[in-house]
This record gives structure tokens, sequence and C-alpha cells, in this order.
């Protein structure tokens, strides 16, 4: 894999990053939303981890994008 290769791997990394915090900012100002109208969260820690899983930001998602 040249260097070139790798940085728009890389890239692609970073972006799916930007993603799941721009989402998981949502859920966070929902949940307080919610909590200030005393309402029960929209959001659980399952939903939290479901995240990492859906935008492939794991650890191990991440190797495999580096590596292959």
């Amino acid at each position: 894999m040249t260097e070139a290769e790798l940085m728009a791997r890389v890239a692609e990394v970073q972006a799916r990053v930007a993603c799941a915090l721009i989402q998981m900012e949502g859920m966070k100002a929902e949940n307080a939303q919610r909590a200030h109208r005393g309402e029960s969260m929209a959001h659980v820690w399952a939903d939290f981890e479901a995240l990492i899983e859906t935008e492939c930001v794991g650890s191990n998602s991440v190797i495999m994008t580096l590596r292959n």
C-alpha cells in the first residue's frame, strides 16, 4: 500500500468518526431535552454502542480499514 492509499484510508476513517460524533451529539442533546422535560431518555447506552458499530469506528473496524 502506498502512502497516498494509506492517507486516503485514514481520511475515510476520520470522516466516519466525524459522522459518528455528529450523531452522538444529537443523541446527547435529545436526551438532555427529555431530561429537562422530565421524560425518559430517548437513547440508552446500547444505542451509543450501536452507533460505533453502524459507523464502523470501533477499533477492529478501523484496523481492518487501514490494513486492507
